[in-house]
């Protein structure tokens, strides 16, 4: 697998799965195109990705505003030419001290015995908590898309990869309905575009990823203590989270040429669903 003479965005790409997705296209020989909002890391990233001898765009770049990245893409144009590969990877996640006490709260539910009832979170919830995930991780995917088509439709060439979630496919993530309606969106999105721009060579597919070992779940596992991490363990039959190489692995095989998947969403995740 290479990515020899591609260029690809990777949006969020400065930390967690991003960053890992980044690297393992820079080695495959791609131009990156690193977006993030946070500096620190892009900076980090982008040092990275150029000590393996890749050419590097880093943009800080908030993908729920259009005008944002619509100036993105113009300068990756000027910069390389055209995009081959976009990786819709930047999102809003549950972090909140308020989420990270659902999601103890929906794990304790899961593996203990406990009397059935409502959990009560979509009743509980707000205006502005539901619509904060809605603008990155749909808005900012529709976005991101709309301009890349817009280069890769008349080159008939392209690779899109929109990294989804589990939360879209399975009840696993009931303690934040508002992030699993929005990885639900993003895979039927995924698939009405991919049938949509097959005709012009242009692959889309998801990857849905289960539990992963990014800097934020590490913490978040790190303030359960073990019972906790053994709890979640216990929802896995591999037993253990996949780490952000073994889904870059993924995202690479899904951005070079060589497969017939369209439309598809691809879901790592240890055997959970």
């Amino acid at each position: 697998m290479n990515l020899n003479g591609k260029t690809a965005i990777v949006t969020g790409g400065g930390a967690g799965l991003g960053r890992a997705i980044t690297l393992a296209y820079a080695r495959a020989g791609a131009r990156l195109v690193v977006c993030d909002i946070n500096d620190h890391a892009l900076d980090e990233t982008t040092t990275a990705v150029k000590a393996l001898g890749a050419e590097c765009l880093s943009v800080h770049c908030d993908v729920s505003s259009s005008g944002a990245v619509a100036s993105m893409f113009e300068q990756v144009c000027t910069q390389f030419g055209t995009v081959h590969v976009l990786v819709n990877n930047a999102a809003t996640i549950p972090a909140r001290p308020e989420d990270e006490a659902r999601r103890n709260m929906h794990y304790a539910y899961l593996t203990t015995p406990l009397p059935r009832r409502s959990l009560g979170f979509t009743s509980a919830m707000t205006d502005e908590d539901w619509h904060r995930f809605w603008d990155v991780n749909v808005h900012g995917v529709f976005y991101c898309t709309r301009e890349a088509l817009r280069r890769m439709e008349p080159q008939k060439d392209g690779k899109i990869i929109n990294i989804a979630s589990i939360a879209g496919l399975s009840a696993f993530s009931a303690h934040s309905p508002h992030y699993s309606a929005t990885k639900g969106a993003v895979i039927a999105f995924t698939r009405a575009v991919a049938a949509e721009v097959a005709g012009a060579n242009i692959f889309v597919n998801a990857i849905a990823p289960g539990g992963v070992h990014t800097e934020i779940f590490d913490a978040y596992l790190n303030s359960i203590g073990e019972q906790g991490r053994n709890q979640l363990s216990q929802m896995i039959p591999l037993g253990r989270l996949g780490t952000p190489d073994e889904y870059a692995s993924l995202a690479l095989y899904l951005a070079c040429d060589g497969h017939y998947l369209v439309g598809q969403t691809i879901s790592p995740n240890g055997g959970m669903i």
